[in-house]
């Protein structure tokens, strides 16, 4: 039998696979099985931002935001390909109210009565001066007001917003930056299994012996540790996997999105507030598009098929016209995704209301258990630190911290060199585009150049499956990227599904079938 790992760990989220790189970069043995694609749940169905969460400060989050804020410049460092600032727009309407029941709006209610029901501008500044001076800005430029009429933030909004605050942000590539992860920890010595689902795992002596089924294939696997990073499914991973009982919970939340085509011409977000107390973003959104979300409702049935339904469609629409000039209807949608976010259960009376910080139980009778409770995709990388500070008594041959300023794969370069990058991958091949060569340099930044090896021109790539995607590319994903079916492609290492038609997903599949062999 193989000798055990130090470490399995169950699933292939973020959280997962950002323990899977922590772990190993200590020289633990690390094996992870995720039992459909990596990010193919929750991590790959964000918001995609890196943000300190500006409106947990109603919620007095304090310390929950603190730490967000200052992981923001620590990640952006790390991956400014896949992750880049972006400013963000408040627009101010001193005629709004807003239904909420927040610790702020509440205690405001108290102090000064007059202002029941409304968000003051200089309530929303304080917590913009925080925002700005909690984490330690030294990239992101800090808040300004401005006036809108004349402007281009102000061009596609009503004319009723007059004033707006504009603040600092990032975005991030969520299903990216999972597979990322996974990479890096399989360079530093992980094994990375997909398509494997976990069906028992159970206490011999000192190891837990996990099953793992991948097909018709069962193998079982000794470790010293598991890790229970299973998301929404934590809590089955736990009753039903690892056969225990625990007090712990998770409360599931659907947050669901809209895309439409572009709305506007800068490349600037919105935060808009809604008369319900609740807030979305309207983003860029892959070139042509825009992004709108989220919803917060409570999510009951299969958390692996979450879909945003006609109701938060028609929210979302509804939401965002208040602030658009342009009325938009179901006709604006070009696609939707829905996500389920496993937060842990805090008693909070609405899924709004509930923290959206992580909990970690370690059980310690027998082999180790650590189950992962929560989280947020900002502080993914704290995250797996404090998993790891947990588990050091038990792997006390494990180094220290190591994470923070290491760069992703692809990443080796500075925030502000990614446009010359750009050129200078034009330059190297003079047959890209300035819009390929950009999306190839933020989907794979320095490595561009590995997938484009000695290519002379388009046609050496190999075969053209629409929309930029060629041969060379998906051969890439499916070597290096654990890609095995065309929607890992085309929906989680790049969103080209918003592109390609029927036929060119149909050819990329069986090109990708071709390519695999009998299963």
């Amino acid at each position: 039998m193989a000798a055990p790992y130090d470490l399995f760990i169950i699933g292939g989220g973020i959280n997962g696979c950002g323990i899977a790189r922590d772990a190993a970069g200590r020289g633990l043995s690390v094996c992870l099985a995720e039992k459909g694609d990596l990010a193919g749940a929750t991590s790959s169905a964000s918001t995609k931002l890196f943000h300190g969460g500006l409106r947990y400060l109603e919620y007095f989050e304090i310390g929950l935001v603190r730490k967000a804020l200052i992981e923001r410049e620590v990640l952006l460092r790390a991956m400014p390909h896949i992750s880049w600032p972006m400013r963000f727009v408040l627009p101010l309407s001193p005629e709004m109210r807003f239904d909420s029941d927040t610790p702020t709006s509440r205690l405001l209610s108290i102090v000064m009565p007059w202002m029941r029901g409304r968000r003051p501008a200089w309530l929303i500044r304080l917590g913009l001066f925080l925002y700005d001076h909690l984490g330690g800005r030294e990239i992101l430029p800090g808040t300004r007001s401005f006036a809108l009429p004349g402007t281009p933030e102000g061009a596609p909004l009503q004319d009723r917003f007059a004033r707006a605050f504009e603040y600092s942000d990032c975005w991030v590539e969520d299903s990216r930056l999972v597979v990322l992860n996974a990479r890096d920890a399989e360079a530093r010595g992980a094994r990375i299994m997909t398509r494997a689902e976990v069906v028992s795992a159970e206490r011999g002596g000192d190891l837990w012996q996990i099953t793992v089924r991948r097909g018709e294939t069962t193998e079982v696997i000794a470790a010293r540790g598991l890790v229970n990073a299973g998301g929404p499914w934590v809590a089955d991973v736990v009753r039903n996997v690892a056969r225990m009982n625990s007090s712990e919970g998770i409360r599931l939340v659907r947050g669901s999105h809209i895309v439409t085509r572009r709305l506007y011409d800068h490349d600037k977000a919105y935060f808009f507030q809604g008369s319900d107390g609740r807030i979305i973003f309207a983003i860029p959104y892959e070139g042509d598009f825009t992004l709108i979300g989220t919803t917060d409702a409570e999510h009951q049935g299969d958390p692996g098929a979450p879909v945003c339904t006609p109701e938060e469609r028609d929210y979302l629409l509804h939401f965002a016209s208040g602030y658009f000039r342009q009325k938009l209807t179901a006709e604006d949608v070009v696609w939707t995704y829905s996500g389920v976010r496993p937060l842990y259960d805090d008693g909070a009376k609405s899924a709004t209301a509930a923290t959206r910080d992580y909990v970690l139980s370690l059980e310690e009778n027998g082999p180790v258990l650590l189950n992962v409770f929560g989280g947020k995709i900002t502080t993914y990388r704290k995250l797996a630190e404090a998993a790891m500070a947990k588990l050091a008594p038990h792997f006390p041959r494990a180094s220290g911290d190591w994470t923070a300023g290491v760069p992703m794969p692809g990443g080796d370069f500075a925030v502000a060199d990614f446009d010359d990058l750009v050129e200078e991958l034009i330059r190297g091949y003079p047959f890209l585009t300035p819009a390929w060569a950009k999306r190839l340099m933020r989907a794979y930044g320095t490595e561009s150049r590995d997938i484009l090896g000695e290519a002379e021109e388009a046609a050496d790539l190999g075969r053209d499956f629409g929309a930029t995607l060629t041969e060379a590319e998906v051969i890439w994903l499916m070597e290096r990227e654990y890609a095995r079916e065309a929607e890992d492609v085309i929906w989680r290492r790049s969103k080209l599904g918003l592109r390609l038609g029927a036929d060119q997903v149909a050819e990329l599949a069986g090109f990708m079938a071709a390519r695999r062999g009998p299963e």
